[in-house]
């Protein structure tokens, strides 16, 4: 995986209105920390953070982070957004090891045609959509691959039928299921009944209303009686 070269500007105050103004000006607050570096608060162009995440590795992006003249090689952890526009208010730089492994979630993708569950008119359902992983920053994935050609109706691909790469390994349970065969529902006859016993008793209410708002209207509507 290539680096990516990021700069970064080291002795950003501290502080949640320092950080609002450092957004207000394009950049994102963060902080580079890991292997015995002491945090460094730091701060990067939000513009170049996201072209530096939006390449084929993802979150997982190799970034060679620039600090006052100081080479670190990173992975973004920890990112912070903003719950409705999305944008990242905070990242954390995590310094990693060339050669020592590291944890990473790499998304899994569905390659082919689940031909006999589109056939039974069922539903091909992904309950797995990344993979908890350990490898060389290097080494790490864009993503992961699961097959659902074979896939049918009660079926499933589990984490065991998903092939890593060399260097590649994972902790999770073989037998997880990552996607799955659903069959079609098919509502049964006590569920129509009930259904209709409803539908039936709303009616019945809803005539009922109509039928005690007229009596109540034709109340009104009559005449005194008159006086003996």
């Amino acid at each position: 995986m290539a680096e990516i070269v990021l700069v970064a500007e080291s002795g950003r105050q501290a502080g949640s209105r320092p950080a609002r103004r450092l957004r207000a000006s394009g950049r994102v607050p963060g902080v580079v920390y890991g292997r015995g570096t002491k945090p460094i608060p730091v701060s990067v162009v939000g513009r170049d953070l996201r072209t530096a995440l939006t390449t084929e590795a993802g979150l997982n992006a190799l970034l060679s982070l620039q600090v006052d003249g100081t080479s670190h090689l990173t992975l973004a952890r920890e990112i912070q957004r903003h719950p409705v526009r999305g944008t990242v208010l905070h990242v954390d730089f995590q310094v990693v090891d060339r050669e020592q492994k590291v944890s990473a979630e790499v998304p899994v993708n569905l390659i082919g045609e689940a031909t006999e569950v589109a056939h039974a008119d069922g539903v091909v359902e992904q309950q797995l959509f990344s993979l908890a992983v350990k490898a060389r920053p290097e080494d790490i994935p864009p993503h992961l691959e699961a097959d659902i050609s074979g896939l049918t109706v009660g079926g499933a691909v589990r984490v065991s039928d998903v092939s890593l790469p060399a260097g590649v390994e994972t902790d999770l349970d073989p037998d997880t299921v990552v996607v799955t065969g659903v069959p079609p529902r098919v509502q049964t006859r006590a569920e129509e009944l009930a259904e209709g016993e409803v539908a039936q008793a709303e009616e019945g209410a809803e005539a009922a209303a109509q039928a005690g708002a007229g009596e109540a209207a034709a109340t009104e509507g009559e005449a005194p009686a008159p006086e003996s």
